[in-house]
């Protein structure tokens, strides 16, 4: 019985680390890769503030428990 109340604590707490959001450089560091990733090479992420936001098009994350909004803008030129 102690192991079965052992694993179900050590199930509550890592998902309490599953639910920890990003920092905002590590989460746009991320999404970073994933654009490399797809070829592209001329394109600006920037990371505002929620009340920043112009177009929610161009939002591509979020982060700091949602205060903050990363944006992508690709750059063809």
């Amino acid at each position: 019985m102690k192991r079965v109340g052992v694993c179900i604590a050590a199930c509550l707490a890592s998902t309490t680390l599953w639910a920890a959001p990003l920092p905002c450089e590590q989460l746009k560091k991320d999404i970073e890769v994933k654009i490399q990733a797809a070829g592209v090479t001329s394109y600006t992420l920037e990371i505002v503030p929620n009340a920043e936001v112009t177009d929610s098009n161009m939002v591509v994350g979020s982060c700091e428990n949602g205060t903050k909004k990363i944006l992508y803008q690709r750059n063809d030129g």
